[in-house]
């Protein structure tokens, strides 16, 4: 591996975790405790457990696809819109109590996670089969933000 390659792979992992110090900056209220939340709400424990990896899989995702076929506006586009949605889910839903732009996010975020899939499978097939991991968990955390909102509707209108 080049140094530059080294480096290219490091600035994923930086931008990437970037992205992942939302779900540390915006971390649940007490509202949160206090909603209806369904029965398969997995623990706390778990959605670090699971996003940790997750990070890691988009951040070496990007990097392999930048190996493949270096940097495009076209090629990126859709993993950068992802990021940005991902972070922002956390400030929607956490920071602002607001499940309803949240669920519009998430649903942004799997089309865009499904973009990205797609753009980077024509350079590389291990690139998008990184990413399949996180659009399965990003599709039952949809379901989820989209039973809490339903479930709490007036509470989360007063956050």
């Amino acid at each position: 591996m080049t140094l530059t390659s080294i480096l290219v792979l490091i600035g994923f992992l930086v931008l990437v975790f970037l992205v992942a110090s939302g779900g540390a900056v915006f971390r649940p209220g007490p509202w949160y405790e206090r909603i209806d939340k369904p029965d398969w709400t997995p623990p706390k424990w778990v959605f670090p457990t699971v996003w940790t990896p997750l990070y890691l899989l988009i951040a070496i995702s990007g990097w392999l696809a930048w190996r493949e076929a270096g940097f495009s506006f076209g090629l990126f586009t859709a993993y950068v819109v992802q990021l940005v949605l991902n972070y922002a889910w956390s400030a929607l839903f956490f920071g602002l109590g607001r499940a309803d732009y949240a669920f519009a996010d998430v649903v942004a975020l799997w089309i865009a996670i499904a973009a990205t899939i797609a753009s980077f499978a024509a350079v590389s097939a291990l690139a998008a089969w990184l990413l399949v991991p996180y659009l399965v968990w990003v599709t039952i955390a949809s379901v989820l933000n989209l039973s809490v909102w339903r479930r709490n509707q007036a509470m989360l209108a007063q956050v």
